[in-house]
Parts: C-alpha cells; sequence; structure tokens
C-alpha cells in the first residue's frame, strides 16, 4: 500500500466562505469604480498589469500568471521587465509615476490585503483619493482572481493526495 504525504500548500487561499464574501461585496458594490478602473484610461493598461503582476507573483496564482502575462505583453511591457515582475521585483526602469503604487501594491499583498496605514496614507498623499481608489480596485479585483486560483488548486491538491494543484514554485 502506497502512503501519500502531502506537501504545505503555501500560497494564499480563501480560508473560509466569509473571506470569499468579503471580497465579493467589495468586487459587487465597487463594480462602478471597477468599470472605472478597468475602462476610463485614468489608469492605463500597462500600468494596471503592472500592478496586477506585481500582486499575482506575490500571491502566486498560476492562473493569473499566465493570464496576465500575456496582456501584460499586450500592453507593451518587454520580456524583461515581465520577467523581472514575475521575479517579485520592481523593474528600475518602471515610468517614474507607477513606482509608488507598485511598491504599495506589493506591500499590500505581502500583507494580505491589511497594509499599514502609514503606507495608505502615502498612496493617497501621492495620487490623491480619485486614483488611489482606482489602484485599489485593481489590487482587490486581482487578489480575489488570485485566492480563486490558488483556493482551486488546494482543492484539486486535496482531493488528488497531493498529486494535482501544486507548482514548481510549491515544491
Amino acid at each position: 500500500m502506497r502512503v501519500f504525504a502531502l506537501r504545505a500548500f503555501r500560497r494564499r487561499i480563501y480560508r473560509g466562505p466569509a473571506d470569499f464574501l468579503e471580497d465579493m461585496r467589495f468586487l459587487i458594490g465597487n463594480r462602478v469604480l471597477l468599470k472605472r478602473a478597468l475602462q476610463s484610461g485614468e489608469i492605463s493598461f500597462g500600468f494596471r498589469e503592472r500592478l496586477m503582476m506585481v500582486v499575482t507573483e506575490v500571491n502566486g496564482c498560476r492562473y493569473c500568471s499566465y493570464y496576465h502575462s500575456g496582456q501584460s505583453m499586450k500592453a507593451g511591457l518587454s520580456n524583461e521587465e515581465l520577467r523581472i515582475l514575475l521575479s517579485g521585483q520592481i523593474p528600475a526602469d518602471s515610468p517614474a509615476d507607477e513606482i509608488p503604487a507598485l511598491v504599495y501594491a506589493q506591500h499590500w499583498a505581502e500583507t494580505n490585503a491589511q497594509p499599514d496605514l502609514q503606507a495608505v496614507h502615502r498612496l493617497v498623499e501621492i495620487y490623491h483619493d480619485e486614483r488611489a481608489s482606482l489602484i485599489h480596485a485593481i489590487l482587490r479585483m486581482i487578489r480575489a482572481g488570485n485566492l480563486m486560483g490558488n483556493t482551486w488548486d488546494y482543492f484539486l491538491n486535496r482531493i488528488s493526495l497531493g498529486r494535482l494543484g501544486l507548482t514548481a514554485k510549491d515544491g
């Protein structure tokens, strides 16, 4: 009889319905803001994809990483910039006006959407209320996608006794 040893699943997942519902309430309650963040041009396509790649790298969602890598290339990010983002770093040649938001996005994701109040104030100071709200909407949207993808992988991992759902980074 073969015994399977499940490796620890280290990616962030939804720990229960309340966490999932909190994100869904935000997304549904702020759908006008999200539409503006995605369609108004106030946050450029490239900027949006950089934000999404930063959060996705922290959370490790393979589905979002795959999809947004393609979107990032469509937005004009170079292979090198994408490689740097996927390694968990902020490219030094990122547009100067985007770097504070990218650093904030990384902090935001690393703290599981619970950033230091000082960091939030700094984001608002730099980008002002409206643009900071759009940035937060984008961050929350990609976080929800990341955690749904990772939760699905966790489920696959458990029902397959460890054979599915893990990536090379998980090992």
